[in-house]
């Protein structure tokens, strides 16, 4: 309890310092012309940024920290010094709602309405989520080891949308604003394409979009051509996505990087081009059906994660120490209810 608390401590000084960066952003750096010179005000607040989770010990909160402040925040900003992504408005958003969307995980709704995606709906809300993690931790540890691989697939989808759940919920209850959903249904996918590009991790997918494949498409499409420089764009994100992966689990582990999670998405790069390719030769006329198409779109998402994405946080039991930190907080938030309660009764 004693190290969760000194952790707790780190998280606020961690909150504070981000703060600040976002408020020397929004003030000094947007005052500068987009391009090198605001990227280049910017740089001691990136190279903070891949500091800060090194101030905690837990691997809950390195987990957290990394994910949020290394990646998406930086990468935020990134866009913000040319003047694109999700911090740039017309007029300038309030700075309550720029350090809002610079730091939490959540990204507006569009107003415009998405392509509706034709499969059977099974929507699992954000208690629901919040219930079924706290079961799993609950069980995990009486779970037969055939069952370990699922346990961690279900388990991290539900870290993350709780995670991002969490931040939208506040961000909505502020502002008015409707965000968007940090996945969708990403257990009912029939193609790698689908699940990579619209069901996983939505936020990560947008971010990546247009700070690896927008760049790099308009670099190559004069010498490549519009279709394989869109290619190059695909693979660019694959290929930044596994070595922001691979920083994460150092931050995580402490441990030099094995590279398989960098394999692993590399893997899955090419083997969307190549969905890709075979699916404009085959054309509709041979499409299988959804069942065969699901059981092997999740069968190979779930085997190729098991031996390539989940061994480096196995080996050192990493995920183990996940889990107690998990239910740590847990027990800490249990018993802060306990304790309002007692005190309002």
């Amino acid at each position: 309890m004693a190290a969760l608390v000194a952790d707790l401590f780190a998280l606020l000084k961690i909150f504070l310092s981000v703060l600040a960066s976002l408020l020397y952003s929004y003030f000094i750096s947007s005052k500068l012309p987009k391009g090198l010179p605001r990227l280049l005000s910017l740089l001691p607040i990136l190279s903070l940024f891949t500091l800060l989770p090194l101030l905690v010990s837990s691997i809950l909160f390195a987990a957290i920290v990394s994910s949020i402040v290394t990646w998406l925040t930086s990468f935020k900003l990134l866009l913000f010094s040319f003047h694109s992504g999700p911090l740039v408005s017309d007029p300038p958003l309030p700075f309550l709602l720029f350090v809002s969307l610079a730091f939490f995980p959540i990204r507006i709704k569009k107003k415009e309405s998405q392509k509706p995606i034709d499969s059977p709906k099974l929507p699992i809300n954000f208690p629901a989520k919040v219930f079924l993690f706290t079961v799993l931790m609950a069980v995990e540890d009486s779970l037969p080891p055939y069952m370990k691989l699922c346990f961690n697939c279900v388990a991290l989808y539900f870290f993350i949308d709780i995670v991002v759940g969490f931040f939208n919920t506040i961000a909505r209850w502020v502002f008015g604003i409707e965000f968007e959903e940090p996945s969708n249904e990403p257990y009912l996918s029939t193609s790698l394409q689908d699940f990579w590009g619209r069901r996983w991790n939505i936020l990560v997918s947008n971010l990546l979009r247009l700070t690896v494949f927008i760049p790099v498409r308009s670099a190559m499409i004069d010498v490549a051509g519009r279709r394989r420089s869109a290619a190059v764009g695909v693979f660019a994100v694959f290929v930044v996505s596994g070595l922001m992966h691979e920083l994460l689990f150092y931050y995580v582990n402490r441990e030099s990087p094995s590279w398989e999670v960098t394999g692993f998405f590399v893997l899955q790069g090419v083997c969307v081009l190549l969905e890709f390719q075979l699916k404009m030769a085959v054309g509709e006329k041979f499409r299988m059906h959804y069942a065969v198409c699901w059981v092997l779109t999740m069968g190979f998402v779930v085997v190729t994660a098991s031996w390539l994405f989940f061994p480096p946080v196995l080996r050192n039991g990493t995920v183990a120490r996940l889990t107690g930190d998990c239910r740590a907080v847990l027990e800490l938030v249990n018993d802060l209810v306990k304790f309002v309660l007692k005190s309002s009764s």
